[in-house]
């Protein structure tokens, strides 16, 4: 069975979606599946992580460079699958991707999205992929947490099938040791105010190393904020054990995290934080802001981690607490790595990625041909995916650029 996955990948990217899919193909591979990725990029591919690592495990992928309207994003996706037709396509969060969607359903193929976040984007996708127009419904939809499988099913009905499916964590031969000496916390992600509140965050480890003795902190990641939490550091933390020290290949942050002791998360946010699963397989403490999607589920309070209520005093309380009582410490650890092993290790997400797939190819009819319309016609913009779906400019638009274009030629001349 061979399925096609589309994805996003941007020079020195960061985030979970993106670490995802490499890791999850080879599982895929070893239960029988062979997978294809259409990727959209902005350039720069030899600084693209994603790309690069699935080009370096062997899978076929194709590469094209970001088109500047939708249309033109579908028409590319829906010609690379005609040529090459998939027994399942999952666009993932790719918006063109679910467009193109509608035509591989009517060719008999089955389509999954994936639903990686608690945020707007995403319930527009499941406005207009899961609980919008038939021709335009999914066949099934995968949540990355239980939280967000509840949610969706509370929404209403659907012929779509939902499935909650967590992402997975590879799971290192070893785990970190008790400290010797400092408690070494981590923040792993994506450096942006947005959902991380990264500025708190940068604001908190500098209390935290000034005011509790034996501890350091380290920034593993970049994007937005970037020297706003240089700017940060460089005031609050002068002379402090704090760093910012940029990011981290996918394929090796485990192998920083085994220096690690306690991995800190204050985002407002989330799906099902892959960082925080890294983290914990390496038996690595978490302390986490409570918030409604995926923490819960990978954090019990005292047994597999912290859970805290600010960004200030509590958040300081429980790195005071991990660092005056190791022996709580070696609990936590011992916990959250079984957690993982147990639950949300690679090997059980490829098992569950493995037989949706299987179960929705076996209930589809047979596939016919992928036809292209000559015209698309697509669905009026939904106001929560707005970011990333840019339509061609009306028609009135497109004869005022062009008459005010000749005009402009006509004074120059």
């Amino acid at each position: 069975m061979k399925v096609t996955f589309c994805a996003y990948d941007f020079p020195n990217r960061v985030g979970g979606p993106s670490s995802w899919l490499p890791r999850l193909l080879p599982g895929l591979k070893k239960r029988g599946i062979e997978s294809k990725v259409l990727f959209l990029t902005t350039g720069e591919i030899e600084k693209c992580q994603s790309i690069q690592l699935v080009k370096q495990l062997g899978f076929e992928h194709k590469v094209q460079v970001w088109h500047t309207y939708t249309e033109q994003r579908v028409r590319w996706i829906l010609e690379q699958l005609k040529e090459d037709p998939p027994d399942v396509f999952i666009p993932n969060l790719m918006v063109p991707a679910f467009y193109a969607s509608r035509w591989l359903k009517k060719a008999g193929i089955p389509t999954i999205g994936v639903m990686h976040s608690d945020d707007d984007f995403h319930y527009g996708l499941l406005d207009q992929f899961v609980f919008g127009s038939p021709q335009y419904q999914l066949s099934g939809f995968v949540c990355v947490s239980h939280f967000l499988e509840q949610t969706v099913k509370k929404m209403g009905s659907t012929s779509t099938v939902i499935r909650c499916i967590p992402y997975g964590a590879p799971l290192p031969p070893s785990t970190t040791q008790k400290p010797p000496d400092n408690l070494r916390i981590a923040y792993v992600g994506s450096l942006k105010e947005e959902q991380k509140r990264i500025s708190e965050v940068a604001k908190a480890f500098c209390r935290v190393v000034k005011e509790i003795p034996k501890t350091e902190a380290v920034f593993y990641g970049n994007g937005s904020a970037s020297s706003t939490v240089e700017k940060i550091i460089a005031e609050q933390g002068e002379n402090l054990p704090i760093e910012l020290a940029g990011r981290i290949d996918s394929d090796k942050i485990q192998e920083y995290l085994l220096q690690c002791h306690v991995i800190v998360l204050l985002s407002d946010y989330e799906g099902l934080p892959i960082a925080l699963m890294e983290a914990m397989a390496c038996g690595v403490v978490p302390v986490c802001l409570r918030i409604r999607s995926g923490i819960p589920e990978l954090i019990e309070d005292g047994v597999t981690g912290l859970l805290v209520d600010d960004r200030g005093d509590k958040f300081v309380e429980a790195i005071r607490r991990l660092r005056e009582d190791l022996t709580l410490w070696e609990k936590l650890s011992q916990g959250t790595r079984g957690k993982i092993e147990a639950e949300y290790s690679s090997e059980v997400g490829a098992d569950l990625w493995a037989k949706f797939i299987q179960e929705l190819h076996e209930n589809s009819q047979s596939h016919g041909k992928i036809k292209i319309p000559p015209f698309l016609s697509l669905p009026p913009i939904h106001s929560g995916l707005v970011r990333e779906d840019q339509r061609y400019p009306s028609l009135v638009n497109r004869l005022r650029k062009k008459t005010s274009q000749i005009f402009n030629q006509i004074k120059t001349s």
